[in-house]
């Protein structure tokens, strides 16, 4: 079932905003067109105004890596819900949740009051909330939609006393369900570290009234020196807890037991690990919270995904290209365009160039001898072998790394068809 809400209006508002100086590359000559208005032209990505640098997100390719996690989840009998925080776009969000997601996972309290600004009405917020300011706001947002469902992480006896204490200060009537978050080692990020904590956390949680325990939950991308046989232990680690708080009573004001992992390359292993789950007392929730799926990627997540172990499954296809211009070429072996790390994700991977559009003809043909040797603030710096064909006024288009820190870096996203023609714009909110 959806947990789509109201989702659909808040979205359609969107596309009322005007176009301005806020958002880059798109055409000057657009200032001040609502978005629908600009979206409903069908310019073409090329010669319909708009400025280099401009990033694009591939209509086909993401109709196609949707579809692909849906299918997946249905197979695997697993709910879904994608982490927000790849994309911070509500219309993502909205096409998420009609292709079958359960809510939207959220990693802190500002991106739950963007979910909510747009009708999402079931978030998992994967992390632990200690915030007062926060707390007073998300009891006041239960409180006023009885239909709102959010869970969230805790990992201490430390961390309960302070939600406690924040929400009995801001008169919550209705508790807020929390899962124990398992550590996924010595030295990985959040979590209690023992079995033995993690109970004490959750006999915590027993002794309040603000709190109710829903399950267990962790993430397997963390384990140390990450292979199929670490993240398999820790993952059956994960569901043996969940077992054993059922046994001991610890979810009987539950109504349902939630046990979710699952970031984008280890989902193959999770979805194996939840199949052995045993029968519980309640129905058991079995949550997957991948995100970086929307867009995919050339780099990391490309060697990664676990489409590439079991890929009888299918596959991702990568939906981003950034589009950069050929600003000046100084030598045969160098050129240089402009876009560097204010545009191109560059935290794992740097950019791959990939195809080059004549700026004489407007043919598209592979970037033979061009590789991206590096970015600053404004330019990539490019090495051109002998038998790269390049020259100043070409646009490279460029392959991206890491979905999680391009999303971020655009306001405004044509979404283009194969041949160029933008259909739609993407709103981000970071």
């Amino acid at each position: 079932m959806s947990g789509a809400g109201t989702v659909g209006a808040p979205v359609a508002s969107l596309g009322a905003e005007r176009v301005d100086h806020r958002f880059k590359g798109l055409p000057p000559d657009a200032e001040g067109l609502t978005v629908a208005a600009l979206a409903a032209e069908r310019r073409d990505l090329f010669t319909g105004g708009f400025t280099t640098p401009v990033l694009a997100l591939s209509a086909e390719s993401l109709d196609h890596n949707l579809a692909q996690l849906e299918t997946y989840a249905q197979r695997h009998g697993l709910a879904f819900a994608p982490h927000g925080k790849t994309s911070m776009s509500p219309q993502l969000f909205a096409r998420q949740l009609a292709h079958g997601a359960w809510g939207i996972t959220a990693a802190v309290p500002h991106q739950v009051r963007v979910y909510r600004a747009f009708g999402i009405q079931r978030i998992f917020l994967a992390n632990e909330v200690v915030d007062a300011s926060a707390l007073r706001w998300l009891a006041a947002e239960l409180d006023r939609d009885p239909g709102f469902r959010l869970i969230c992480y805790v990992d201490s006896v430390r961390g309960v006393e302070l939600m406690d204490e924040a929400l009995r200060a801001a008169g919550a009537t209705r508790p807020v369900e929390v899962v124990v978050e398992l550590g996924a080692g010595e030295g990985a990020r959040t979590g209690a570290r023992t079995e033995g904590q993690c109970a004490a956390v959750a006999d915590a949680v027993a002794a309040v009234t603000t709190l109710r325990l829903t399950g267990v939950a962790g993430y397997e991308g963390e384990v140390p020196q990450a292979d199929g046989a670490r993240v398999r232990a820790w993952l059956r680690r994960l569901t043996a807890l969940a077992a054993e708080f059922d046994a001991a009573g610890r979810f009987a004001d539950a109504g349902e037991i939630v046990i979710s992992a699952g970031g984008s390359a280890w989902f193959d292993v999770v979805a194996d690990v939840f199949a052995e789950i045993p029968a519980l007392s309640l129905p058991v929730l079995k949550l997957l919270r991948s995100g970086a799926y929307v867009s995919h990627d050339d780099g990391h997540y490309r060697r990664v995904t676990p489409f590439n172990r079991v890929p009888e499954e299918g596959g991702l296809q990568p939906a981003f290209r950034l589009w950069a211009q050929v600003v000046s070429r100084p030598s045969p072996d160098q050129a240089f365009v402009n876009a560097g790390k204010r545009d191109a994700a560059y935290d794992l991977d740097l950019p791959e160039a990939q195809v080059v559009r004549d700026s004489r003809t407007g043919e598209i043909r592979p970037a033979t001898g061009v590789t991206v040797t590096g970015l600053s603030d404004q330019h990539g710096k490019l090495a051109t072998a002998p038998e790269a064909d390049l020259e100043v006024g070409d646009w490279v288009g460029l392959g991206l790394s890491h979905p999680c820190t391009s999303f971020d870096k655009w306001q405004l996203i044509p979404l283009v068809e194969a041949d160029g023609t933008v259909t739609d714009l993407i709103r981000t909110f970071f």
